[in-house]
């Protein structure tokens, strides 16, 4: 599946998302999880930018997604939203953070399904509970994304898959932006979510 990505603007106020009733997708995970290269590796191109430094994504992020040839319309939008946790970006910055996302992820009419990413490889942080709970208190609903999956083997990921699914109570997709593994069943959920 050939997928087209434009992208459309970036937003750190409410009044600055973009209009229209396209359905979208978020990405949202602490500062180091992987989240831009997930992205990339999701799409097939580089959209997200992937930074050593964490924290570089200081904005939501707009990206329009076509399948198979362009058209006029976009059929999903995907929003990259700034990462929590560790990151090197000025506390005055990350101060003005909740002003905009969390508007964002508790009213935004358009947003269907929140990819909450974890790290696979680290017991559950204080800072993903945290999320989940919020999450599940406004009722928005989520998918967990387990990245960096490559670096476990076999048993050792189904493990830790287990044990992360018991802590965080929800069910865990594996991806692993190295390999593509776990991609088509993202796509999957996602097209599931917006048809």
């Amino acid at each position: 599946m050939k997928v087209i990505t434009q992208f459309v603007t970036s937003s750190a106020a409410p009044h600055q998302f973009p209009a229209g009733d396209v359905p979208e997708i978020a990405f949202l995970g602490r500062s180091n999880v992987g989240k831009s290269s997930l992205l990339n590796s999701l799409v097939g191109t580089k959209m997200a930018n992937v930074s050593n430094t964490p924290g570089r994504t200081q904005t939501i992020n707009f990206f329009t997604v076509t399948f198979g040839t362009p058209k006029p319309n976009p059929e999903l939008m995907l929003a990259d939203l700034p990462g929590y946790g560790y990151a090197r970006v000025p506390k005055a910055i990350v101060g003005e953070w909740p002003k905009f996302i969390e508007p964002y992820l508790a009213d935004r009419q358009q947003l269907r399904l929140c990819m909450c990413l974890i790290d696979s490889n680290i017991p559950p942080q204080k800072s993903d509970l945290q999320l989940l709970d919020w999450m599940r208190k406004v009722g928005r609903p989520f998918q967990l994304v387990a990245t960096k999956a490559d670096r476990l083997s076999g048993n050792k990921l189904k493990q830790s898959m287990s044990a992360l699914s018991k802590e965080f109570g929800a069910e865990l997709l594996p991806y692993s932006a190295k390999t593509g593994a776990g991609k088509d069943e993202l796509w999957k959920k996602i097209r599931e979510t917006i048809s």
